[in-house]
C-alpha cells in the first residue's frame, strides 16, 4: 500500500548529524522541488511544506514585493535561496530579500511556521547574520531584528523603507488571502 501524505500539512523530519551528513542528504535532494533543508548545531531538518504553508508564503511574498515596488525601494527578491555558512549553518527561508543590492546573506528572511520552533529558528539566522527575520505563525506576524549579536522583538521593521510598512494592514490582508487572495491584494494596494 503506498504511503499517502497529507498535502495540506507540513511534513517534517528532524535528524541529528554532522555537517558532512547534511551535505550528503542535501545532494540527495538536488532537483527535488518543494523540499527545504536546514542544518544548525548538529540538527538536520527536512521540511516538505504543505498547501497552506505555501499559500501563506506566496501571499506574504507578493504583498511585501508589492510594497517595495510601490515605494520605489531598490531590492532583490531571493525567495527560498539557500543561505549558508559552510560547516556551521544552512537555511532556506520561505521568502527573503536583499534591500538596496544583492548580498550573499539577505537582509530579510520570512518564515511561515506551521510545525513549531519559530524562536529556535532564530538561532540559525543569528549564525548567518540575517539582520531581520519575520515569522508568520497562527495568524500573527512577529518581527525580530539582530542587534548586538542577538535578536530583539520589534514592532516595526528596522530595514530602510520597510519601516514605513503598515503591519496591521499586512496582517489583515494575509488573513484575508486565505479565502480571497485577489481581494486581499486589491485591498493592500488601495490602503497601503
Amino acid at each position: 500500500m503506498p504511503l499517502l501524505l497529507n498535502k495540506t500539512s507540513d511534513q517534517r523530519i528532524v535528524h541529528h548529524g554532522t555537517w558532512e551528513q547534511f551535505k550528503f542528504i542535501q545532494k540527495g535532494f538536488d532537483g527535488s522541488p518543494g523540499v527545504r533543508l536546514f542544518y544548525h548545531d548538529g540538527t538536520i531538518e527536512i521540511l516538505m511544506p504543505g498547501q497552506y504553508h505555501e499559500i501563506f508564503a506566496h501571499i506574504i511574498g507578493y504583498l511585501v514585493t508589492t510594497f517595495l515596488v510601490e515605494e520605489g525601494i531598490l531590492f532583490k527578491p531571493t525567495g527560498a535561496m539557500t543561505q549558508e555558512k559552510s560547516g556551521v549553518v544552512s537555511a532556506q527561508a520561505d521568502q527573503s530579500y536583499c534591500i538596496g543590492s544583492a548580498k550573499p546573506i539577505p537582509d530579510l528572511s520570512i518564515e511561515v511556521v506551521f510545525t513549531s520552533g519559530s524562536i529556535s529558528k532564530l538561532e540559525r539566522y543569528k549564525a548567518l547574520g540575517v539582520p531581520e527575520v519575520w515569522f508568520w505563525e497562527d495568524g500573527v506576524l512577529n518581527l525580530y531584528h539582530l542587534r548586538d549579536g542577538s535578536y530583539e522583538k520589534i514592532e516595526r521593521s528596522q530595514l530602510p523603507g520597510l519601516n514605513n510598512l503598515n503591519l496591521d494592514l499586512l496582517r489583515r490582508c494575509i488573513l484575508m488571502a486565505e479565502t480571497d487572495s485577489g481581494e486581499a491584494i486589491r485591498m493592500f494596494r488601495r490602503e497601503m
